[in-house]
């Protein structure tokens, strides 16, 4: 079974071609309250983002009990699984989330990380599922969340493209419709020096799926350069305020930036065009007519003046002869009299113009 190379979020195409698939990434910055969560629903639809997504975890599945302490975890008299129990979302509330997403126009997933998972956010229809990256490894996960019958997304921070190839591969047995990829540092907050957007291009070219960016560096620069390097999805960690508890908040970006972001990716996409450059696009009409240059009279010369270089220089505007052609009409006589600083035209020139003359918007 091939992956398709481009798919379907709820009806909302993704791929090459098609707008950025942005999602509002909640993660745990919900803090366990449901007001907070919605309001994250909120901000995300305010924002123009396409979903808002979080994760659904229980710490005791994610991390045995004899996991050593480490990084935020350490000094906090915790084990890991523990605090992640501690800002884990209540599975109750996903019903209440998914639903007034519906009503703000969003999408609404999650980040399934056990069986169990999988089969809550099966029964909530959600349009999409994302694998983390510590998860790709999680090959039984893969193939049960492709069973589910929605696209996926694959986050592949710390990940070989050994370790792609297995989870693509563990995703098409399990029956997956659809899979982008998303090139992802598994740092938080990551540096922009370690983002290697380059990265989705090597995963585009080697397993032929839409690919895109999961973002964890601060700010918005990173994210709108991946929509830049033509990621088909991004996915940014937002918060209502980066000053409150929790481990996801300080490289968080706040509802103003997260605004901004959507709106700077938006342009990076338009901007990306379609590659051809044939010339002046219609738009450029009248700077091309009057902003170009043309052959211009250095002063009045009557009828049947043969032109030589002193009676000739370059100025705007440019809807006459264009510069390039001036040893073609020297020593031609003019077919009517000109003044001091006449456009030179063709029409003013015994014989015809050469054949790579361009008159389409010139003369227009």
């Amino acid at each position: 079974m091939s992956l398709p190379a481009s798919f379907e979020i709820g009806g909302r195409p993704v791929g090459p071609g098609e707008p950025v698939y942005v999602i509002a990434e909640a993660g745990s910055n919900h803090n366990r309250d449901l007001e907070i969560a919605t309001r994250l629903v909120d901000v995300a639809a305010e924002a123009g983002a396409d979903a808002v997504k979080f994760q659904t975890y229980s710490g005791s599945r994610i991390y045995s009990t004899k996991t050593p302490s480490f990084g935020t975890v350490a000094g906090t008299g915790k084990s890991p699984a523990e605090l992640l129990e501690e800002i884990s979302l209540p599975r109750e509330w996903q019903a209440k989330l998914a639903e007034h997403a519906r009503e703000r126009g969003i999408h609404f997933f999650s980040s399934p990380f056990d069986h169990e998972a999988v089969a809550e956010l099966e029964a909530l229809e959600v349009p999409a599922m994302k694998i983390a990256s510590p998860e790709i490894v999680d090959l039984p996960l893969i193939r049960r969340a492709a069973e589910a019958g929605r696209p996926l997304l694959i986050s592949t921070g710390m990940s070989s493209l050994e370790d792609v190839s297995e989870a693509l591969n563990a995703a098409t047995e399990g029956g997956a419709v659809a899979v982008a990829l998303l090139q992802c540092t598994t740092l938080y907050p990551a540096p922009p020096g370690l983002a290697n957007l380059r990265a989705m291009e090597t995963l585009r070219a080697e397993f032929g799926v839409p690919v895109g960016f999961s973002d964890h560096t601060t700010g918005t620069a990173v994210a709108i350069a991946a929509a830049a390097l033509g990621a088909t999805v991004i996915e940014k960690h937002f918060t209502l305020d980066r000053t409150m508890d929790g481990p996801d908040h300080s490289f968080a970006i706040e509802p103003r930036e997260f605004t901004e972001m959507v709106a700077g990716v938006r342009a990076a996409t338009e901007a990306l065009g379609d590659g051809a450059k044939t010339g002046p696009v219609p738009e450029e009409a009248e700077n091309y007519r009057f902003a170009r240059r043309s052959l211009i009279a250095t002063r009045d010369l009557p009828e049947g003046t043969e032109l030589d270089r002193e009676m000739l220089t370059v100025k705007r505007p440019g809807f006459g002869i264009a510069p390039k052609h001036l040893e073609a009409v020297l020593g031609r006589p003019l077919t009517a009299a000109v003044e001091e600083d006449d456009v030179l035209t063709w029409e003013l020139v015994e014989g015809p113009p050469p054949s790579d003359d361009q008159p389409d918007l010139r003369r227009s």
